[in-house]
C-alpha cells in the first residue's frame, strides 16, 4: 500500500534505519519534511523517494555530498538532464573505482596464490627432509 504520508518511525521501519539517521540526512538538507499540527515531522511521498535515492546511492558508494547535489539539481532543473549529466559523470568516476578495486584484489589473490603455492612447496620439502 503506498501511504500519502509517513511519519519518521514509518520510514525508519520501512528503510530498516535509525530515526536518527533520518534526522542526520535532514541535518543535512537532504530531506524536508513537513511539520503536522503537533509539531512532529511529517515525510511526503516525495521525501520518501529523496530517502530511498540515498539509501541506494549509499550503497552503490556515493558519498553523502555527492548525493545531496544529485538530488537537488532536480529541484533546480525539472527536466532532470542536468541530474542525469551529474549521475552519469559520478557513475563513470564509482565504475572507474570499482574496476580499480578489483584490479587490486585480482593482484591480491594471485600474490596469495603464489605465496600459498611457495609453502607448500616448503613443506613438502621440510617432510621429505626428515
Amino acid at each position: 500500500m503506498i501511504r500519502m504520508n509517513y511519519s519518521i518511525s514509518q520510514l525508519a521501519e520501512e528503510f530498516d534505519i535509525t530515526t536518527r539517521t533520518i534526522r542526520y540526512y535532514e541535518e543535512l538538507d537532504l530531506l524536508s519534511p513537513e511539520r503536522n499540527e503537533n509539531g512532529r515531522r511529517v515525510y511526503s511521498r516525495k521525501e520518501y523517494a529523496r530517502l530511498k535515492l540515498i539509501i541506494r546511492g549509499k550503497r552503490f558508494g556515493f558519498s553523502l555530498d555527492e548525493i545531496k547535489e544529485m538530488i537537488h539539481l532536480f529541484d533546480r532543473d525539472r527536466s532532470g538532464k542536468a541530474q542525469l549529466e551529474r549521475t552519469i559523470e559520478y557513475g563513470n568516476q564509482k565504475i572507474e573505482e570499482v574496476s580499480d578495486r578489483i584490479q587490486e584484489l585480482e593482484n591480491m589473490k594471485h600474490d596469495l596464490e603464489n605465496l600459498r603455492d611457495d609453502f607448500i612447496k616448503r613443506l613438502e620439502q621440510l617432510g621429505r627432509d626428515e
